[in-house]
């Protein structure tokens, strides 16, 4: 084999070396877009969760004052209990948490 022949080869072999390693560094791109779209998920899904427990907080809490008010009170407070029980139904209606 002559000279010629060889550099041939070896050009050849060192293609074929970078192209296996573009369709590595290809599918490891890939796997990285897919972790950060995973990781994007997963943080809007805990922020979601968080705004549902801020949510069930404040219905808690209107139910509590509900509870705790005198009967000439709990009338001006039923309202309340309904819209903070409204938006927390929202809430978690609107999470999709899987």
């Amino acid at each position: 084999m002559g000279m010629k022949e060889m550099k041939a080869a070896y050009v050849a072999k060192m293609e074929a070396q970078v192209a296996e390693w573009g369709a590595k560094l290809k599918q490891m791109k890939a796997k990285a877009e897919k972790a950060a779209a995973q990781g994007r998920l997963e943080y809007q899904q805990k922020l979601a969760q968080v705004r549902a427990d801020e949510k069930h907080e404040q219905a808690r809490r209107k139910l509590d004052e509900l509870k705790a008010a005198g009967e000439e009170r709990w009338e001006a407070l039923k309202s309340g209990v309904e819209g903070a029980w409204n938006e927390l139904k929202k809430t978690v209606d609107s999470t999709k948490i899987e």
